[in-house]
């Protein structure tokens, strides 16, 4: 099924589940929202398209919980059967601050890192924060509270702030 806002297209399979109290932002640049079969878009889940050209990509089977805010930035794919627990933020863009002579807001963003990126399978814990360039490797469980700038493996457990792999899933302590 897809969406007609403005002369914009989102594209949301008929399986997907998208509460009515969810948030789902319209591009001004073009960008598009992608939900796959079986996906749920939680009540106050907020897409906003910012920062950038990039698309955001939900895979099939994958839960976005309540509270969470993902800004499009520089895209933003989510793969298959991901968990996301709640008020968690997907910021694929960061503010240009380098001049000191002129205020932040008029300086634009920074260059892309690459957006971010979660492979199939993966468990995102609550109030996690996940930065432009992020990427998350199929099987990773990231622990609630921790931020994510950079690559985590495949089945890597990872928390903190600074993060760190803490453990490593299907090996016994």
């Amino acid at each position: 099924m897809a969406a007609d806002r403005g002369w914009m297209m989102h594209v949301f399979d008929p399986s997907a589940r998208i509460s009515p109290l969810a948030d789902l932002e319209t591009s001004m640049r073009g960008s598009k929202i992608v939900i796959g079969a079986g996906a749920m878009i939680d009540a106050f889940v907020k897409i906003k398209f910012a920062g950038g050209s990039g698309d955001v990509v939900i895979g099939a089977n994958s839960y976005i919980n309540s509270g969470c805010v993902i800004y499009s930035g520089h895209g933003v794919t989510i793969g298959n059967d991901v968990l996301v627990a709640a008020n968690c933020t997907f910021a694929a863009t960061n503010h240009a601050f380098s001049d000191p002579d002129k205020p932040i807001r008029s300086q634009g963003f920074q260059p892309s890192r690459g957006g971010i990126l979660i492979e199939d399978d993966v468990w995102i814990g609550a109030n996690v924060v996940l930065l432009d360039g992020a990427m998350i490797r199929k099987g990773a469980v990231i622990a609630a509270g921790s931020l994510v700038r950079g690559e985590v493996p495949e089945y890597a457990i990872y928390g903190g702030n600074p993060g760190r792999i803490v453990g490593k899933r299907g090996l016994k302590p």
